[in-house]
């Protein structure tokens, strides 16, 4: 068996693990929802994937829970109606006031 001719120093050995360290991962938020998701994966709050429905959340709760659910969502819904309602005041609105 071979033995190294000289000792690597401990700045050459860093520099070899330097690239081995943990990476956050990458987390998106639900288009439904706008809870974090990891990538390529339904969101397990709405069950929503890429605009579909994929799970049905709704199923395996309970029926107080389910009523609940649903308020929040027709909730969250009309919230949505309203911001696009709103419409940005142009210059001559702006002048009027």
């Amino acid at each position: 068996m071979s033995v190294p001719k000289q000792r690597k120093t401990k700045s050459r050995r860093n520099q070899r693990r330097s690239h081995i360290f943990l990476k956050e991962p990458f987390i998106y938020s639900c288009s439904k929802c706008k809870k974090p998701v990891l990538p390529h994966t339904a969101c397990f709050n709405c069950g929503y994937y890429k605009g579909r429905e994929i799970i049905d959340v709704l199923r395996k709760l309970t029926k107080k829970e389910k009523k609940q659910k649903e308020k929040d969502a027709a909730m969250k819904e009309r919230q949505e109606g309203k911001e696009k309602q709103e419409k940005p005041l142009t210059l001559e609105e702006l002048s009027k006031r």
